[in-house]
C-alpha cells in the first residue's frame, strides 16, 4: 500500500515515512501543498498524511480541493494546533482523522490502519438507503425522494453513521467516538447542533422525520 505524506519538515517527513516503512508500507514525499494537490489527484495513494502549515498551499485548501474533485482518498490532518476548533476546522475540510504534533509516530500509524479499515469495509457497499433516503458511497452523494442534498463533510460521516445504524438508538457520546473519534468535553453541543442542521437538511421537505431525537438515549434515523 502507498501513502502520502505531505509535510514541509524534512525531518518530520522522514521519520513518518520510515515508520510506514518499518510498518510494510510503501511512501512518497510532497514538500509543499501544490505538490502534495498534484500527487493526491493523480497518483495512486491508499491514505494521505497532510500537515496544515504548508507552503505554496494550505493544508486544509489542499484538502477541500482533493474532496472538490471527487476523491475519497482517506486523509490523516497533522496540526500544531490541538484545540477542538482547530480538530473541527480540519475534519470539517474534509479529513478523516486529525492528530496534534508533537504525536507518536505509532499512534499516526494506527490511525492511518484504522481509516484503511474503515475504507476497506465501506468498498463491500457502494450504497446506503432508509426509505426515500439514499447515499451513494462512491460519489457522496445524497438524495431524499430524487431531490438532491448538499452536505459538509462532518454532516455526511454523521449521516452515514447514523443510516448505517438504522433503527437504533445511538448516544451522543458514542456518536463522539465513532464520528468524530475525539475525547470532547462532555458538555459541548457540538453533537446536538450537527444533528439539528442535519435534521434540517434531510427533514425539512418531507413530512415524514428521519431522525427522531430519543429524549435521555441519543438519536435513531428510520
Amino acid at each position: 500500500m502507498n501513502i502520502l505524506i505531505v509535510e514541509d519538515d524534512a525531518a518530520t517527513a522522514e521519520f513518518v515515512a520510515g515508520a510506514f516503512k518499518q510498518a510494510g508500507y510503501a511512501t512518497m514525499h510532497a514538500a509543499d501543498g501544490e505538490a502534495g494537490l498534484a500527487a493526491a489527484l493523480h497518483g495512486s495513494y491508499d491514505a494521505a498524511v497532510v500537515d496544515v502549515m504548508l507552503p505554496r498551499l494550505d493544508g486544509l485548501e489542499l484538502i477541500r480541493r482533493v474532496r472538490a474533485a471527487g476523491r475519497a482518498l482517506p486523509v490523516i490532518v497533522l496540526s500544531a494546533r490541538g484545540s477542538v476548533d482547530a480538530k473541527i476546522r480540519g475534519l470539517e475540510a474534509g479529513g478523516d482523522d486529525y492528530l496534534a504534533k508533537p504525536f507518536s509516530v505509532a499512534e499516526l500509524v494506527a490511525r492511518v490502519q484504522a481509516l484503511l479499515r474503515r475504507a476497506s469495509r465501506a468498498e463491500e457497499t457502494t450504497t446506503l438507503r432508509v426509505e426515500d433516503l439514499e447515499m451513494d458511497l462512491v460519489t457522496h452523494r445524497v438524495t431524499r425522494a430524487g431531490e438532491p442534498i448538499a452536505l459538509q463533510p462532518l454532516e455526511y460521516q454523521l449521516l452515514e453513521y447514523l443510516m448505517r445504524n438504522k433503527g437504533r438508538v445511538v448516544s451522543r457520546n458514542t456518536i463522539l467516538d465513532r464520528v468524530w473519534n475525539y475525547d470532547f468535553d462532555p458538555h459541548t453541543n457540538v453533537v446536538e447542533s450537527r444533528v439539528y442542521h442535519l435534521r434540517e437538511k434531510i427533514d425539512r421537505l418531507s413530512e415524514r422525520k428521519l431522525i427522531r431525537t430519543v429524549r435521555g438515549f441519543g438519536y435513531v434515523l428510520g
